[in-house]
C-alpha cells in the first residue's frame, strides 16, 4: 500500500551513518534526500516535498525534537522516525508525545527493520490522508442531503427540483450497458425512485424504491434511501477495501435505517449489482411488483424471487439471486402503479399482461411510453417509476 517511488528525508549529521541509510534504502526503491543538519534538513522540506523524514535525535544547534515540533507548528502531517543513539526510555516517549511515527536506537544492525518501519509509517500517512478525503467526500453529501431536506420541506416547487437533481442521468451509457428511466409523480413530488452509478471499475449498482403513501411525506424517504445508500459507498470505501456489496445486504442495511427512524413508511423496492467482469447480474428482491422483466431473443419473462418490504419488519431478511446476462436483452422494472395502466380485472390478468407488453415495447423505455400511452397521463391515483437498462439491442 505504500506509496511506490516515495521520497524520503534523512537528516543526520554523522555522514557515514546518513549514506549508509540511503544507499540501503535508494537500493529498496526509494528516492533519498540528505541533510547534515537540522536547518538543511526544513530547507529540503519546504523544497522537496519529501513523504516521509528520518531524522537523527542528537544533532548540534537542533535536534529531532525540536524539529518535530516546528513541523508540527506548521501544521505538517508529514511522518518522522527519530533514531537515537542514546536509547533513553524519557527520549523516545517525549519523540512519541510529539507525533513521531516510530522511534529506533542506532546502530541499527538490520537496516531491514528501518524498511519495515518506513513503510509502515507512510502506509499509515496514505490511510488518513484516504480517510480523510472519504470523511470529506461524505460531509459534502451529507450538507447537500441536508440542505435538500430544508428545501424539500419548506418549498414544493424547490423540492421537486431537489428530488429531480438527486435522479441520475437519462440516459446514461456505460461499458456497452443502457440505463433509462422515467418517473411520473402522481402529486407534485414523488414516492418513487430510481438510482444506479458505479461501485468500482467492474461493478455497477442500480435500485428502483416505490415509498409506501404519496406526496411530501414519502418523497423525503426517498432522499433518505439516496443518503443511505451514498453513505454506504462511502463508508466501504474508506475502509479501504470495498466489499462484495451484495444487494441483499444493501436492502438489510436500509430495511435496520428505516425502522431505526420510526418516521411509519415503508418502501418495495429490487436493488441489484451489475459484476462486468463475470457478466453476471447479482439482484434481491424487497416486497417489489411487478416482478422485473427481461427481454431477450424476442421473449419477455418475469424475473424469479421474493422477499418483505423493507423498513416494515425488523426479522426480515433478503436473498441474494444471480442471473447471467444475454449478449442482447434489456430488463424492465416498475413501479406498482404501472398495473393501473394495464389490462385486465385482477392483480393476476394485469401481470400477464405486461411480459407481452414489454415485447411489443421490444423492451425499450421509448417503446413502453407509446405501448402504454404514457405521454398524455394526468391524474394518476400513484407514483409511476419506470427502469429499463439494455444491452445490445437492435
Amino acid at each position: 500500500m505504500s506509496k511506490p517511488h516515495a521520497t524520503l528525508l534523512i537528516i543526520d549529521d554523522d555522514d557515514v551513518v546518513r549514506a549508509s541509510l540511503a544507499a540501503y534504502l535508494e537500493d529498496s526503491g526509494f528516492r533519498v534526500l540528505q541533510a547534515g543538519s537540522g536547518a538543511r534538513g526544513l530547507e529540503l522540506y519546504e523544497s522537496e516535498h519529501p513523504d516521509l523524514i528520518i531524522c537523527d535525535l542528537r544533532m548540534p544547534q537542533m535536534d529531532g525534537l525540536e524539529l518535530i515540533c516546528l513541523l508540527s507548528e506548521r501544521r505538517s502531517d508529514i511522518p518522522v522516525i527519530v533514531v537515537s543513539g542514546a536509547g533513553v526510555m524519557t527520549d523516545a516517549v517525549e519523540a512519541l508525545r510529539l507525533g513521531a511515527a516510530d522511534y529506533l536506537i542506532k546502530p541499527i544492525e538490520d537496516l531491514a527493520v528501518l524498511e519495515h518501519s518506513v513503510r509502515r509509517a507512510l502506509d499509515r500517512c496514505q490511510l488518513r490522508l484516504e480517510n480523510r478525503r472519504y470523511r470529506e467526500q461524505l460531509e459534502a453529501a451529507n450538507r447537500d442531503l441536508q440542505a435538500s431536506l430544508h428545501l424539500l420541506q419548506e418549498d414544493q416547487d424547490a423540492g421537486r427540483q431537489i428530488q429531480m437533481n438527486m435522479l441520475p442521468e437519462t440516459p446514461w451509457v456505460t461499458d456497452g450497458l443502457h440505463f433509462a428511466h422515467q418517473i411520473i409523480p402522481s402529486l407534485y413530488l414523488s414516492g418513487d425512485f430510481v438510482d444506479y452509478f458505479r461501485i468500482d471499475e467492474r461493478r455497477i449498482a442500480f435500485y428502483l424504491a416505490d415509498v409506501s403513501g404519496h406526496g411530501a411525506s414519502s418523497a423525503f424517504i426517498t432522499v433518505l434511501l439516496k443518503f443511505m445508500t451514498t453513505r454506504l459507498l462511502y463508508e466501504s470505501r474508506r475502509n479501504g477495501v470495498l466489499p462484495e456489496f451484495k444487494p441483499s445486504e444493501v436492502l438489510d442495511h436500509i430495511n435496520r435505517g428505516l425502522i431505526n427512524c420510526n418516521l411509519g413508511k415503508h418502501v418495495t423496492m429490487l436493488g441489484g449489482v451489475i459484476d462486468l467482469e463475470q457478466n453476471l447480474l447479482h439482484y434481491s428482491i424487497g416486497g417489489h411488483l411487478p416482478m422485473p422483466v427481461l427481454y431477450a431473443d424476442g421473449v419477455a419473462h418475469y424475473l424469479e424471487g421474493r422477499g418483505l418490504p423493507v423498513g416494515l419488519f425488523k426479522e426480515a431478511t433478503y436473498s441474494d439471486h444471480q442471473l447471467n446476462m444475454p449478449d442482447s436483452f434489456s430488463l424492465t422494472l416498475l413501479s406498482d402503479g404501472i398495473l393501473d395502466l394495464l389490462p385486465g380485472d385482477t392483480l393476476k390478468d394485469k401481470e400477464s399482461a405486461l411480459p407481452g407488453l414489454v415485447v411489443g415495447a421490444n423492451g425499450t423505455l421509448d417503446g413502453l411510453r407509446q405501448v402504454l400511452g404514457l405521454d398524455g397521463l394526468k391524474d394518476m391515483p400513484d407514483d409511476i417509476a419506470l427502469l429499463v437498462l439494455s444491452r445490445n439491442l437492435a
